[in-house]
């Protein structure tokens, strides 16, 4: 199995909560959609920290072919597409379980 987690910090705006919520729902929306996707989850960061990322994802894949069809999954793209769209910086971490 395979974790992934990603953070991201979103680019400030009137909109930036409004944008972390959606990017949670997206996310959230994968559930149950993907092949191989064992959970799939988002949090928006609830305590201000100036060294705190705005949203984190926290998947799990049965294998790297699951992970795979996850990528390339067309709701993933349109979720992918807008968190590029607002983010400032992401990181990412991937570890076998």
């Amino acid at each position: 199995m395979i974790k992934h987690v990603v953070m991201w910090r979103l680019k400030e705006s009137p909109e930036k909560m409004a944008n972390a919520l959606k990017i949670k729902s997206l996310i959230e929306g994968l559930a149950g959609k993907i092949e191989g996707l064992i959970s799939i989850e988002a949090g928006v960061n609830a305590l201000p920290d100036p060294q705190a990322y705005d949203v984190v994802l926290i998947a799990v894949y049965e294998d790297e072919a699951a992970f795979e069809r996850y990528k390339s999954h067309p709701e993933h793209v349109v979720a992918a597409q807008f968190i590029g769209s607002v983010k400032e910086a992401r990181t990412v971490v991937d570890y076998y379980l």
